[in-house]
């Protein structure tokens, strides 16, 4: 039996057979051309904007640069989800500024990437991940590893 896939967050980037690859998705606004992510579906956040600018979805750069990043050792607190019974397994979230837009998006690590492997300025795409999972049901997420797949 195959698990249904559920994105994390829907609308914040396509899934990994997408025309294109996988990608973040943005929203830019016509009036003003600022990107935004997470999405903004509403008005344009840019203070500047002149205003009257449609908001269209735009996948955003498959790479960037390590901008920053640290190792998360601890389980985060509610409403962070995760199963007391099972041992914490440390993560790394990497800070990157993507290559088109310049703006910096937070995401982690593919499982296996440390600190050591993502010095500031290495070049990272960002790849589909999985969040977690139950009985016949997956929840599915982005995730960033150094170019060349290195982990």
């Amino acid at each position: 039996m195959e698990s249904t896939r559920t994105p994390v967050v829907s609308g914040w980037f396509t899934g990994p057979g997408a025309e294109g690859g996988f990608r973040l998705l943005g929203t830019r606004c016509s009036a003003c051309t600022a990107v935004f992510f997470p999405r903004e579906d509403a008005y344009c956040r840019n203070p500047h904007c002149p205003g009257g600018g449609e908001l269209a979805e735009v996948p955003l750069s498959p790479r960037g640069r390590v901008w920053s990043c640290t190792d998360g050792r601890y389980r985060p607190p509610a409403p962070y989800v995760s199963d007391p019974d099972v041992p914490w397994e440390p993560y790394t979230l990497v800070a990157v500024e993507l290559e088109t837009e310049g703006m910096v998006v937070l995401g982690q690590a593919e499982p296996g990437v440390t600190v050591a492997d993502l010095p500031v300025g290495a070049e990272v795409e960002v790849v589909p991940g999985v969040m977690d999972g139950e009985a016949g049901s997956v929840r599915t997420t982005w995730r960033f590893r150094p170019v060349g797949g290195a982990s």
